[in-house]
């Protein structure tokens, strides 16, 4: 079993990561500045023996670096981000010094203390509006905002790192992650949290735009299985892959399925489109299959449900 340092440990993917590397019996540090993680995610985490948690900011130089030389992690999950594409137009500075500065120390902080493997998150955001679809890792790269140019900007850096002194990278372009731990108080949070928070109070959903736009939205324990997945199978190379079901869902049909779950609920309101919204999205999973054995096991019906009802209690024998 490794060491394994996860940065953004108490964000949503972050902390349901550190929950499968210790089921799977990894030691875990987690790292988190809790600008917007939240140490209740780690409850679980914090329970365990082998999970330490440190309060440091990725992005000020010199942290990680102490961090990564005292504890000598074997692999690195680089998760620590800016989230959000309108703050990512809002704020570009902030940005690139979270999403692009930031990686540029995790690569460094590998290179100098001989950590063996870096995963980081990256995100569909890379290919903008791409007209193929599904989208292959293949297919032209053209962000439609500074979040989505630093998500390429960082995948460059740690891959030539990688390439360079010997380390291997692994970028998880991740599609529309969902589930528990989603902060819905955030309007830039992902739709399927701000939808669960409105027909849970009996509130009208917003959509932005006609509702026609489509995701593939994906549960974030298989993303979290995926992450594990990259950070642990033996003889895993460099590479990219999407972190993705394949499968496109509406946002209209999002809204019937969440309907079909509180009976009488008001019909969804529309409001002008966002700039920076991608119209269509959907990835193709063909290459996180060959390189990490990784397939999406929950559809949004069954990753709905959980996030609505709790998890299915199993039957006693």
């Amino acid at each position: 079993m490794a060491k394994i340092l996860v940065t953004g440990a108490a964000g949503f993917i972050g902390s349901h990561t550190a929950d499968c590397l210790l089921g799977e019996g990894h030691a875990v540090v987690g790292v988190d500045n809790f600008r917007t993680g939240r140490r209740e995610n780690l409850a679980a985490a914090l329970r365990s023996a082998a999970f330490a948690l440190h309060e440091l900011d990725v992005a000020e130089p010199g942290a990680l670096d102490k961090l990564v030389a005292a504890e000598k992690p074997a692999t690195i999950i680089h998760l620590a981000a800016l989230v959000s594409v309108q703050e990512s137009i809002a704020n570009p500075a902030l940005n690139f010094s979270l999403n692009v500065a930031a990686s540029q120390l995790v690569a460094e902080a590998a290179r100098v203390h001989g950590v063996g493997r870096v995963v980081f998150a990256s995100s569909a955001a890379i290919y903008g509006d791409a007209a193929e679809r599904p989208i292959r890792e293949s297919a032209e790269k053209l962000p439609v905002s500074p979040y989505g140019a630093a998500k390429l900007a960082s995948e460059a850096l740690l891959l030539g790192h990688g390439a360079t002194y010997g380390f291997t990278v692994r970028c998880q372009r991740y599609f529309n992650v969902f589930g528990p731990r989603q902060d819905p108080s955030s309007p830039y949070s992902g739709v399927i949290s701000i939808f669960a928070r409105s027909y849970r109070e009996g509130k009208s959903v917003v959509i932005f735009g006609d509702g026609r736009q489509t995701r593939d939205f994906i549960a974030v324990k298989d993303v979290a299985r995926a992450n594990v997945l990259a950070a642990t199978r033996p003889g895993v190379t460099s590479g990219v892959a999407n972190i993705c079901t394949g499968r496109a869902t509406s946002l209209l049909d999002l809204a019937a399925l969440f309907a079909s779950h509180h009976p009488g609920s008001p019909a969804p309101t529309h409001r002008p489109a966002r700039t920076g919204d991608i119209v269509h999205s959907l990835g193709d999973p063909a290459a996180a299959t060959a390189a990490l054995g990784f397939t999406a096991q929950a559809t949004v019906a069954e990753g709905l449900h959980e996030l609505i009802n709790g998890p299915a209690v199993p039957a006693l024998s």
